[in-house]
Parts: structure tokens; C-alpha cells; sequence
């Protein structure tokens, strides 16, 4: 569980920091850059194996048809670069030459989600889990601390195929200890309780935990089940989240269109359906400013997830 105390290093940085470990033991991995090592961190790669460090400057196409390429050939190749570059300037190439043809190219999406020092709505990519949850044959990954980002990394180097791989800018808590385990495509039950299941992923759930804590004071009783892969989506485990409770609430750093309200709801409506809440961003850009005003303006703080659940609850014992 999340210790309210001890913060994680930046992922931008344990991602870097966990590619060179990769490295280190696996001569087929290189790095391929848009003019963002600084930001991304992928500066450490560059410093410690320049020649497997490939800068390809401010073409991001380019840089996804040359990944793709250098994977027909034995490589694996990590990307980096923002997610809003990654997840929608090259997406053509994407899909035509990496998630068609099914290669192990690996897009290190970078400054994810609205919280990405003050570049605003440019360089803040809301809609980027929509994106890449339909794309054929693409794995797509938010890890919600530093120890799940090192663990699904590895995974995601070893996987066949495509993965998208959602990182954040910042420091965060910390969710997980180092004797957690990340398995593709399943859930994690972080809290269990039978008033509302709270489903969310990336570093999110650190703030879905904090709501937990203030329902806790009022009496209510909510299950926490973070999703750290999209897709493959952990539908059991949502279906049993919405069976425990009768109530389900949502919450991402991303569009409530197409993100993992989206995608919850499709398994519900279809499986179990059940009355649920979405928390995110709501049809709209993002913009400048600091990250605690970002996170209460567009509703994403664990006080607005409170309200979500405790509105929720509300209208249940109204209707019946």
C-alpha cells in the first residue's frame, strides 16, 4: 500500500535509470530520440551507451519508421519522446509500420496527463489512452509508481509486440513495495470494501487512495483496484469489483472519452451492468499552471474522487 510519506523519484527518471539496467544485459534494446533527452531523461541512455542512442531530432515520424525498421532486424527499440508526439504526430507511422506489422518497438510515452511542468495544452496529451486502447495489437501500460514502472518495463522489453508505455513527469508516493509483483493484464486490489470499488490507473491511484482514506473517516467503505494495463484489460477483475459493490467509479488523468471509463464501462454494459461515475477530464484541453491547481480545476484531486463516490452512492439509495 501507499505510504503517505515516502515519494518516489521521478518515472521519467527510473525509466531511464531501468532502460540502462536493461541494457546492460541485452545488446538488442536501443534508444531512439526526438530531440528530448533532457525532459525524458533519456539523456542517461546517451551517456552510458552512446552508440545505441540514436537522436532523430524533431521528426517524430521519421523516428517510428526507422524504429520499426531497426525491430525487423533483431532490435528493440524503446522510443522517446512526449505522449502527445508519440501518441498522435507519428501516429500514422505507428500504425502502419509498428502495430500492423506487429513489432517490438516500445514508445516510452513521456509527460503524460495534464500534470507536465507548465508546458500547457500543446504538450499535454488527454486523449492518448484512446488512442492507442484501439489500436490493433498494440499493449498499452500506465505503471502508478517507480517499483511497477521498473517491474512492467522488463516485461514490456520482453513482449513480442507493440506497447505503449505511459509515463509522468514528476515525483509521486509510492504504491508498492520491491516484493510486488506486475503481471501483464491483471489487476491490482489495493483496498477492499463494499460500499464503491474505485477503478483507476497510473499515478492516479495514488490519489484514488488518498479518497479512500477521506470515505474511510465518513464511514464508507471503498474497494481500490488499480489497472495498470489498459489493454489487455483485466475484466474479471472489474466484474468482481462491480459485483462487491454495486457501485463503480472511475478515475484518469486523460479524457473521461475513450479512457479507462470507456473501457470499463464497455465490459459492464455488456457483462454486469452497474450504476458508475467517471473522474476525468471532461471533453476539454488542458493548460499552464501548477500541478495541485491543474488537479483541482479539472476535478482529478482525491476530494473531487470523494465527491464522485459519495454523489454516486447517493443517487443508488435515492432510486431505490
Amino acid at each position: 500500500m501507499m505510504s503517505a510519506t515516502r515519494m518516489d523519484p521521478a518515472m521519467r527518471d527510473v525509466w531511464a535509470e531501468t532502460l540502462c539496467e536493461i541494457m546492460e544485459h541485452d545488446p538488442r534494446v536501443l534508444v531512439l530520440d526526438g530531440d528530448l533527452a533532457n525532459s525524458t531523461k533519456a539523456e542517461k541512455v546517451a551517456q552510458r551507451f552512446p552508440e545505441r542512442f540514436f537522436e532523430m531530432g524533431i521528426a517524430e515520424q521519421n523516428m517510428a519508421g526507422t524504429a520499426a525498421g531497426l525491430a525487423t532486424v533483431g532490435f528493440i527499440p524503446w522510443l522517446s519522446s512526449f505522449a502527445v508526439f508519440l501518441a498522435e504526430r507519428d501516429l500514422d507511422q505507428v500504425r502502419m509500420t509498428i502495430a500492423q506489422t506487429k513489432l517490438p518497438v516500445k514508445l516510452g510515452a513521456a509527460y503524460s496527463g495534464l500534470l507536465t511542468g507548465y508546458t500547457g495544452k500543446t504538450h499535454q496529451s488527454v486523449e492518448d489512452i484512446a488512442i492507442m486502447r484501439c489500436m490493433p495489437n498494440m499493449t498499452v501500460i500506465a505503471p502508478a509508481d517507480a517499483e511497477e514502472c521498473r517491474q512492467a518495463m522488463r516485461i514490456s522489453t520482453d513482449l513480442s509486440g507493440p506497447v505503449y508505455f505511459r509515463l509522468t513527469r514528476d515525483p509521486s508516493p509510492a504504491v508498492f513495495e520491491p516484493s510486488y509483483r506486475f503481471k501483464l493484464g491483471k489487476g491490482v486490489l489495493l483496498r477492499e470494501g463494499g460500499d464503491v470499488a474505485v477503478l483507476s490507473t497510473g499515478v492516479q491511484t495514488t490519489r484514488v487512495l488518498e479518497a479512500a482514506d477521506l470515505l474511510e473517516q465518513e464511514g464508507i467503505q471503498a474497494t481500490v483496484l488499480h489497472l495498470p494495463t489498459i489493454k489487455p484489460l483485466d475484466a474479471p477483475a472489474i466484474l468482481e469489483a462491480a459485483e462487491r459493490t454495486g457501485a463503480v467509479v472511475t478515475a484518469e488523468d486523460h479524457s473521461i472519452l475513450g479512457g479507462l471509463g470507456g473501457a470499463v464501462a464497455e465490459v459492464l454494459s455488456e457483462r454486469r451492468p452497474t450504476r458508475m461515475r467517471r473522474v476525468g477530464i471532461r471533453d476539454s484541453f488542458g493548460e499552464s499552471a501548477p500541478n495541485d491547481a491543474l488537479l483541482e480545476k479539472y476535478g482529478l484531486n482525491a476530494r473531487h474522487v470523494a465527491t464522485a463516490c459519495r454523489e454516486l452512492l447517493a443517487d443508488l439509495r435515492s432510486s431505490v
